[in-house]
C-alpha cells in the first residue's frame, strides 16, 4: 500500500538532522506497525500534488504551524483537494492541522480557542469503538501542540474522541476520512523543541503544565495501529502486540 504524505510544514533546518522531517516521523511512525507501506511525499506548502488522485492508495495531511483558515494559495489549493480526495471516498488521515483543514474544507468551522494553547500530553475519551479500533482502548493519549481548534464538525462527520480541553478531538467521515488532533508521530523531545520555541506565546502557566505532562505515557503505537488498520480496510485486524 502506497500512502501519500502531504507536506504542510518544514521542519527547521537547524534540529532537522535530529528529528526528521514530518513525512520521515510518519513513516518511520508507521513502518513500525506495517513494514510493507510505502510513501511518496508531496510539499502541498510548494504546490506539489499527485499526478493522479490514484497516484497513491491513502492521503496523510501533517501538522503545520499556519491555520487552516488563512487565506493561503497553498492553503485555499489544499481544500480544493480534499474536496476531490472526499469525493472520490479516498482514504485520508489528517493531523493536528491536517484535522483542522480536512474539517474547514469540508464546511467544518476552525477558531482559535479562548482556552488558549494545548501543549504536553493530553486524554481522550472513545466515543464508541469502530472494528478498526484494535486495540480496543477507551481512551488515549498523544502530544499535543496546538491553539485552533476544530469547533464545528462537518455535517457528514462522526465524532471519535474528547477531551475536555478539546471536544472534537477525532473524527471520522464514512470509511475514508479519519482525522486526529493530537500528534502520534511526534517524540516527547521534538515537543520539547517546540514548546520552548513558542514558550512566550504559549504563556508561562501553559508552558509548566505541559512540560509537568510530559512524565506521562502517550498512546502513539496503538493510534497508529488504528491508521493502518483503517486505511487497510481489512476485517482481519491485526491486534498491536501481533504487529510489534
Amino acid at each position: 500500500m502506497k500512502i501519500g504524505i502531504l507536506e504542510t510544514d518544514i521542519v527547521d533546518e537547524n534540529v532537522i538532522g535530529k528529528y526528521g522531517s514530518y513525512p520521515d516521523m510518519f513513516s518511520n511512525l508507521l513502518l513500525a506497525i506495517d513494514n510493507s507501506l510505502c510513501f511518496q511525499t508531496y510539499q502541498v506548502i510548494n504546490f506539489e500534488y499527485p499526478s493522479a488522485i490514484d497516484e497513491c492508495d491513502a492521503y496523510l495531511i501533517t501538522g503545520s504551524k499556519f491555520s487552516a483558515y488563512d487565506n493561503e494559495p497553498w492553503i485555499n489549493r489544499l481544500k480544493k483537494f480534499i474536496v476531490e480526495l472526499v469525493a472520490h471516498r479516498k482514504k485520508l488521515i489528517g493531523i493536528c492541522f491536517g484535522h483542522q483543514v480536512i474539517a474547514q474544507a469540508l464546511n467544518g468551522l476552525v477558531e482559535k480557542s479562548e482556552k488558549g494553547w494545548g501543549v504536553g500530553i493530553y486524554s481522550s475519551d472513545v466515543n464508541g469503538h469502530k472494528k478498526w479500533m484494535l486495540p480496543d482502548i477507551n481512551n488515549f493519549s498523544l502530544l499535543v501542540s496546538h491553539q485552533d481548534q476544530v469547533v464545528t464538525l462537518p455535517d457528514s462527520a462522526e465524532l471519535i474522541a474528547i477531551n475536555d480541553f478539546c471536544p472534537n478531538a477525532s473524527f471520522m467521515i464514512a470509511d475514508h476520512v479519519l482525522t486526529f488532533q493530537g500528534h502520534p508521530e511526534f517524540s516527547s523531545d521534538y515537543l520539547k523543541y517546540i514548546m520552548n520555541k513558542r514558550r512566550k506565546r504559549i504563556g508561562e502557566h501553559a508552558y509548566q503544565e505541559g512540560m509537568r505532562s510530559l512524565s506521562e505515557s502517550v498512546d502513539n503505537k496503538e493510534v497508529a495501529q488504528w491508521i493502518v488498520n483503517f486505511v487497510r480496510n481489512s476485517s482481519d485486524f491485526q491486534t498491536l502486540s501481533e504487529c510489534l
